[in-house]
């Protein structure tokens, strides 16, 4: 009997052989040729922990595929993948045709009795090459879980396929739209018509067994429709099997042999951001007989990474004015400080003010407390110097020349501070090794300036060294709750100039409000001190909302105009984690037409913040580099300073 032929019967033959596992955890579910948590084809129903990102990598016939994963709710998974596609001509002269995409997974109930239930869609704003619905559950039991569904769209390809049960409901749900309308879209548009439409619907099944602590058996009917638009194979059969293997919890690489008829590879990369590693542990340290107890609370703060401006003292409290960088969260500042003045042996009451680059960020002391309290302590202000050196990856994907490009980049971030609301920092790069020498096809789409889409006339410059950033900023709070920020220079790769910023946040409130204004220079591309004839000022209203209640998320709005001198509005929605860790999604809609705008419609993408190696490594994604919807790449805003003073534990 050949048992590939026999998918059902393999499901009873693993069923016997039951560990002491758990399938259904962080290391044993993994990603699928989508990026989605799942089998080899299949979703299914499970999700990582809230705050988990995750990098796929694929390798099929014809397809090829990177995905970024994020989880910003543990009933939520979003991600966008680049696609290549071996052999399909794009019109550019010897390239690949490529693509790109958004999916999302909904949980809809939680496993209990009954088994995990999700629903998600596939490329739901692409082009559709890989337009797919879904409906999907999950069972485990201990190292065995079992998955099954029905799909639609490119998931409806079974020879077992039966009459959509939607089309009972309403007969809308019969008619998918196909060819052209499909298809040959400029991408980025919403088609909700083909949503769980086809006429009929596929049964999906598979397991996956945990064989031991580091080799996972995955075994699925495979949905996916062929040949397609895509160009698979017609399958001999519908069984696709893979075994996966974890070097880690984090990376798992897996090898699979599709359909009966190719072998793929899939490498991922999975990581639980949201949860600090290791709660911060407060640093003791020993008591020198010469500092009285406020030397030693200053002692102690410094050695947990913060510093004390000034000390005023009641007969019944002590006020702090307290600066640091390090900590991602009020949390963290508010247990070392209960810590401290334990250690010191302190046994008024402690109120706090604290302060970053000179602005009052939070404050529990009140003018009552100011006008009774005499000044015990004032650090004095002291020019200082730092910089660090670093090795960093700098990845570009889906280019006409190329599906992946990157380059190793030599860095130098250095800071100078002047005073406490005075400071100089820099940044020069030079690339160690890159392929971007052949970066040279023009953009197809430049309108109305040309101020991100030469890109690549830039990044061919890496391979000397090259100025990223230099510039000068002044922060202060002019009045409670009311800041602004001063800057000038080079204020990113591509501009330089000057301008301000102002903010109204008040850390007791869910919302803030302000305004910026810049003028600059777009500079040349050798990356030094020249630059180009355009010169524009751009500004921006912004409200900004951060929600406490049962979903918390963050949400910014801009109205205002860009680099490129279009005029419109941008949404962004995040979530922010303990760790200092943050995902989220923005697009922006200007004056430019979806005609003008061209690939993609409208300017969109992904971002994110995850802690690696105790630092936090931001990192911006969009899927086309385009002009319109262009904003400063600014080293950091006033909201960006001041929202970590907002305490967690309130939501």
């Amino acid at each position: 009997m050949n048992l590939s032929k026999s998918p059902n019967i393999l499901f009873l033959l693993f069923i016997p052989f039951i560990l002491n596992l758990q399938a259904d955890s962080f290391t044993y579910n993994s990603y699928n040729n989508h990026g989605v948590l799942g089998l080899i084809n299949m979703p299914s129903a499970r999700f990582l922990d809230e705050g988990s990102i995750g990098i796929t990598l694929y390798d099929g016939t014809p397809d090829q595929k990177f995905t970024v994963t994020s989880s910003p709710y543990d009933w939520l998974e979003a991600s966008f993948f680049y696609t290549n596609f071996q052999g399909r001509p794009s019109g550019f002269p010897g390239e690949d045709f490529k693509d790109k995409g958004f999916n999302f997974k909904l949980r809809l109930k939680e496993e209990g009795l009954l088994p995990a239930i999700a629903i998600g869609i596939n490329d739901i704003a692409g082009t559709g090459f890989y337009s797919a619905e879904y409906i999907t559950a999950s069972y485990g039991i201990n190292n065995l879980d079992l998955h099954f569904g029905l799909g639609w769209g490119k998931l409806n390809g079974s020879d077992h396929s039966f009459r959509n049960p939607l089309t009972y409901i309403d007969e809308r749900f019969e008619k998918r739209p196909t060819g052209e309308n499909e298809f040959a879209g400029k991408g980025g548009q919403f088609q909700p018509s083909r949503y769980f439409s086809d006429e009929d619907v596929s049964p999906m099944y598979g397991l996956t067994y945990a064989i031991n602590n580091k080799f996972i058996f995955k075994l699925e009917h495979d949905t996916t429709l062929t040949p397609g638009n895509i160009g698979y194979e017609i399958p001999t059969n519908r069984t696709s099997i893979a075994f996966d293997y974890n070097f880690n919890k984090n990376f798992t690489i897996g090898v699979s042999k599709e359909r009966d008829s190719y072998f793929s590879l899939r490498f991922s990369y999975k990581q639980d951001a949201g949860t600090p590693k290791k709660p911060y542990k407060y640093k003791k340290v020993e008591r020198d007989p010469e500092l009285n107890k406020y030397g030693q609370l200053i002692k102690n703060l410094e050695a947990n990474g913060i510093g004390v401006n000034k000390i005023r003292e009641t007969s019944e409290s002590v006020g702090l004015e307290i600066t640091q960088f390090i900590h991602p969260s009020l949390n963290i500042v508010d247990d070392i400080i209960k810590n401290a003045r334990k250690e010191s042996g302190i046994k008024k009451n402690i109120q706090t003010e604290y302060k970053i680059a000179d602005l009052q960020a939070y404050s529990t002391i009140d003018s009552e407390f100011e006008d009774e309290s005499k000044l015990i302590y004032k650090k004095n202000t002291e020019k200082s110097f730092s910089t660090s050196n670093s090795i960093n990856f700098r990845p570009f994907l889906a280019a006409r020349e190329g599906f992946f490009k990157f380059a190793l980049l030599a860095e130098n971030n250095s800071e100078y501070i002047f005073s406490d609301s005075l400071f100089f920092s820099s940044n020069f790069k030079y690339s160690i090794y890159d392929n971007f020498d052949d970066l040279v096809v023009p953009p197809v789409d430049v309108f109305p300036e040309q101020v991100r889409s030469d890109v690549k006339d830039y990044m061919r410059n890496f391979d000397k060294p090259v100025i990223g950033r230099a510039q000068l900023d002044y922060h202060n709070t002019i009045k409670k709750n009311n800041h602004i920020m001063l800057t000038a220079g080079i204020l990113e790769e591509m501009f330089n100039g000057y301008g301000f910023e102002y903010l109204y946040f008040d850390n007791a409130k869910d919302y803030a409000v302000g305004f910026e204004l810049f003028d600059v220079t777009k500079r040349d591309y050798d990356l030094r001190l020249g630059t180009l004839d355009y010169s524009t000022v751009s500004g921006f209203v912004n409200l900004y909302y951060r929600n406490y209640k049962i979903i918390p998320f963050d949400a910014k709005i801009s109205y205002g105009k860009y680099l490129a001198g279009d005029i419109g509005t941008s949404f962004e929605i995040s979530r922010t984690f303990r760790s200092g860790a943050q995902v989220g999604v923005f697009a922006t809609f200007t004056d430019v037409t979806t005609e003008q705008f061209g690939e993609g419609s409208f300017d969109k993408g992904l971002f994110f913040t995850i802690p690696v190696y105790k630092n936090l490594v931001n990192y911006t994604w969009r899927p086309l580099t385009k002009d319109p919807g262009a904003r400063l790449n600014r080293k950091h805003n006033l909201h960006d300073l001041l929202v970590k003073f907002i305490p967690f534990d309130e939501y």
